[in-house]
């Protein structure tokens, strides 16, 4: 048996933890965000934990902003041993990572029955090109929270379904001077913009690429671009929205400024703490709203695995954390702020108690994820709809010609 079996003797991970060789001293290098899903400090416990049945490993972390992540792992790339021995990265980021050589290939570290296990749409965090690149960690999409007292005050008994009812019901709250913009979001223009414009284009029933060429400026995309400053229109977004990241939504309803917000699974539980929020108790969450005759509900994938950089020296005792991490006690121990990736987790009562909402919200939300384009030139993707979407939303272009636009310049690259 090696070291971490006969340390953590009977958990989960250890299946996991394919170290040939005792461990000598060694420190990894592991890099996070700080932003959404755990929190630091739900980071920091959980890696103690390890460290304690690992006496001879010790865990540097780093936290930077999810902005900041993409580019740190590339440019660590280059760093020799020197880089990262354990990442967070984004479901949108495994063809360019495995193409570019950037993560080790860790297939076979994964036991064969996890497959069945973790929930299918978390897998797809990790996998390109019929390999897996790390385990998943966070499974997340994003829910609609809303103002329960606001929609009572307004007549309003049931959140939206779709999101024409949304709008009605946000122009009614409106309308009743209980909020000067009913609804808040992220669309600054970064990744947040695109995931809230991913969720509208899912509901719709439109497509990034259609036989890889470009779909973003027609049908349910468009439709998306163009629901998004219709509510700018009216005043029912709060025009700040288009400087806003998630931390920012959170904290413009936290404070009860807006009825409805859409954001990812850790808002739920910061939104209804006293400590961190001046509407606790008056928080709910649903499935964000489908589109009638299109989608009863709708999402996107905004899940996030951990990998092992390809110059890792450690690559044997950074898998053993990233087990540790990943492993279903551990995730159920932490469940409030990110949900687990196992199926099994979502019976158990200290996963539930407390959240029975969101649970049944993750039941629906989770199986309708959509996937942003799973292609190596992602980013680059991403960058041209985040400056078009952008424009239309300033009021510097038309829906039309910025997503024609963003078309031509995605065939150029493609």
């Amino acid at each position: 048996m090696n070291t971490f079996g006969k340390l953590i003797t009977g958990s989960a991970f250890a299946t996991l933890a394919m170290a040939s060789t005792a461990l000598a001293d060694t420190t990894l290098n592991a890099l996070f965000m700080s932003q959404a899903a755990y929190s630091e400090d739900d980071i920091k416990s959980m890696t103690a934990k390890f460290e304690a049945a690992n006496p001879d490993v010790k865990v540097d972390l780093e936290f930077v902003p999810y902005e900041a992540l993409h580019d740190k792992i590339i440019a660590a790339a280059g760093a020799g041993d020197d880089g990262y021995d354990v990442v967070l990265f984004d479901v949108i980021w495994p063809a360019e990572f495995a193409t570019g050589g950037f993560l080790t290939d860790v297939t076979d570290r994964i036991p064969a029955d996890y497959t069945e296990k973790v929930f299918d749409g978390a897998w797809t965090t990790v996998e390109y090109d019929g390999k897996r690149y790390g385990m998943p960690w966070i499974l997340d999409t994003k829910y609609l929270f809303y103002n329960a007292e606001m929609l009572e005050k307004a007549g309003i008994s049931a959140p939206p379904k779709t999101w024409d009812e949304l709008v009605a019901q946000a122009r009614t709250i409106k309308e009743k001077g209980i909020v000067d913009h009913p609804l808040v979001w992220s669309w600054s223009q970064s990744e947040a913009m695109i995931c809230d414009f991913t969720t509208l284009t899912a509901a719709n029933d439109g497509a990034f690429f259609q036989e890889g060429q470009p779909a973003f400026n027609a049908g349910g995309a468009k439709d998306a671009v163009t629901f998004m400053k219709a509510t700018l229109d009216e005043g029912l977004t709060n025009p700040a929205s288009r400087e806003y990241f998630e931390e920012d939504v959170r904290r413009v309803f936290s404070n009860g400024e807006a009825a409805f917000a859409l954001n990812w699974t850790y808002m739920n539980a910061l939104a209804n703490d006293p400590k961190e929020s001046k509407v606790a108790g008056k928080v709910k969450v649903a499935p964000a709203p489908g589109v009638d005759g299109k989608s009863t509900a709708s999402g996107v994938n905004g899940s996030m695995g951990l990998g092992i950089p390809s110059n890792s020296p450690h690559a044997d005792e950074a898998w053993s954390y990233i087990a540790f991490l990943t492993q279903k006690d551990i995730q159920d121990d932490y469940a409030k702020l990110s949900l687990p990736i196992w199926k099994a987790s979502y019976e158990e009562p200290k996963v539930m108690e407390g959240q029975e909402e969101l649970i049944a919200a993750a039941k629906k939300s989770i199986a309708v994820m959509y996937p942003r384009p799973l292609v190596p030139s992602y980013t680059e993707v991403s960058d041209i709809l985040q400056k078009n979407i952008h424009q239309v939303l300033l009021g510097e272009a038309g829906v039309e010609d910025a997503l024609n636009a963003a078309a031509d310049r995605v065939k150029r690259i493609r």
